[in-house]
């Protein structure tokens, strides 16, 4: 549902401030691109793949269910 999916891009931005990383190093320490994290932060994309939250959690060091609670 929408709701979860808003939970996982609210989580990933509160950990990745409480870490103080930019939108920019986590897209980069996740391998991924700025525009794909941006649109999984702002919410366009309602549902990222399994992989890629994977390797979001991996970049901020958090297990994956960290994210989608």
């Amino acid at each position: 549902s929408l709701d979860t999916m808003a939970t996982i891009s609210q989580n990933i931005k509160r950990i990745r401030t409480k870490q103080g990383l930019t939108q920019d190093d986590l897209a980069r320490k996740a391998e991924l691109k700025y525009s794909t994290l941006a649109k999984i932060e702002g919410d366009f994309v309602t549902k990222p793949g399994v992989q890629m939250i994977a390797k979001i959690a991996k970049a901020l060091g958090v297990p994956m269910e960290e994210l989608v609670k």
